[in-house]
């Protein structure tokens, strides 16, 4: 067998056994879900404990439930018995990682977690094990077979246990009504945060660098305005100073080609009208969606008025590391 042949046969394996593992979902992951909330909203946390590449596997649980707002640590289950116990409080969830469900330091740790009044919540592939009979909901990550050749190395059994995890983590978000706001303050550093954090208000050009004109201005005074303002675009106002077009370097170039008088003409004339726009209050986040779905290059920013404000060029993106 190829190494290619043999990486898609894994593939193969463990996208069985996530198979396999859903079929196996049923309402006591509504339970798991319904005691984490609970235990969340009564200040406590989720306690992860595993020995192994369980154990590795609890890490990224406890990183992802922490990121999506769910207050989340990971115990070493030996150390516990050893003082680290005391990073247990009453009211806290245990959720706990076995796939036999009879390691010896995870059985070990029962005992003294029994002392406090905290709810066990166990993923492990043998739902009669000792671990899922000391749990008060029991999760079943049971697969097939592992991806090992000799059925040994923990492979689909450990994805099984992670894409458990995923699972308990986005429907306990849902549970609690965890918004894109809420992420972006757990994610303040990167694209991610940048984008959620930020309005539209605060990367908007203004100022000198916001070109706008009356809708009378000629075509040639309009383009001194963009020079000055070192923009490809400007916002045409009506009678009023509200929001009535747009004129951009690309609608210069399309009327120069049929237009002798072009440079004479006002702008009302030449312009594109109801131009895409964007409130100043507005997230960067929905300003990227727009350059993405819309593919224009420049997004005039309005206030409550419909009066342009500002401009955001999708040159500048870049620069401010929001894409």
């Amino acid at each position: 067998m190829s190494h290619l042949a043999k990486a898609r046969e894994v593939f193969d394996i463990e996208l069985a056994a996530l198979k396999s593992v859903r079929a196996l979902l049923d309402k006591t992951f509504d339970a798991a879900v319904e005691i984490i909330v609970a235990a969340l909203k009564q200040r406590g946390k989720i306690v992860i404990i595993g020995i192994g590449k369980s154990g590795n596997v609890g890490a990224k649980i406890a990183a992802t439930l922490t990121s999506t707002g769910s207050t989340a640590v990971v115990l070493n289950s030996v150390d516990a018995l050893h003082g680290d116990l005391g990073i247990i409080n009453d009211g806290d969830v245990i959720l706990a990682l076995s796939y036999s469900g009879e390691s010896e330091e995870l059985l070990n740790l029962l005992p003294a977690l029994k002392r406090f009044s905290v709810k066990i919540i166990s993923f492990t592939g043998n739902l009669k094990s000792s671990l899922a009979k000391h749990s008060d909901v029991s999760l079943n990550v049971k697969v097939p077979k592992e991806a090992c050749p000799f059925n040994l190395a923990p492979t689909s059994s450990t994805t099984a246990m992670l894409v458990m995890g995923d699972a308990l983590a986005m429907a306990v978000l849902e549970a609690r009504g965890f918004t894109q706001r809420d992420f972006a303050k757990y994610h303040p550093s990167g694209a991610i945060g940048r984008a959620m954090l930020l309005r539209v208000g605060d990367i908007m050009r203004s100022g000198d660098r916001n070109a706008i004109a009356r809708e009378n201005l000629s075509v040639k005074e309009a383009l001194l305005v963009m020079t000055r303002a070192k923009s490809g675009s400007l916002a045409v106002l009506d009678v009023r100073g509200k929001l009535a077009g747009i004129f951009t370097d690309g609608d210069f170039r399309r009327h120069m080609a049929t237009n002798e008088n072009l440079l004479s003409q006002p702008l009302k004339k030449v312009m594109t009208q109801k131009p895409i726009c964007i409130s100043e209050n507005a997230l960067a986040v929905e300003a990227l969606k727009i350059f993405n779905e819309r593919n224009i290059d420049d997004l005039i920013v309005v206030n409550a008025k419909n009066e342009p404000v500002g401009l955001i060029d999708s040159q500048d993106l870049p620069k401010l590391k929001i894409v």
